[in-house]
């Protein structure tokens, strides 16, 4: 599994973890539900852009979110 496969799943793990289900996150952060779907799912990889965005939506900077995924690569 590729790193930008894991980081699909660490998406997913964070959004679950929020309690919210896949729509109701998308809508509360703004956030198309089909791109944030191929993220989690390794159909598509996301562009800085869209990185930072759901980085917000966890409350954290790009930089932040990034060096907590690769504290939890490991882990996925």
């Amino acid at each position: 599994m590729t790193d930008f496969e894991k980081l699909g799943l660490y998406i997913k793990k964070k959004r679950l973890a929020t309690g919210l289900g896949l729509n109701q996150f998308c809508i509360e952060y703004e956030i198309s539900s089909n791109t944030l779907s191929q993220y989690e799912n390794n159909k598509r990889e996301p562009k800085i852009s869209k990185l930072e965005k759901i980085a917000k939506a966890f409350n954290q900077t790009l930089i932040e979110f990034l060096t907590d995924f690769e504290k939890e690569l490991p882990n996925l």
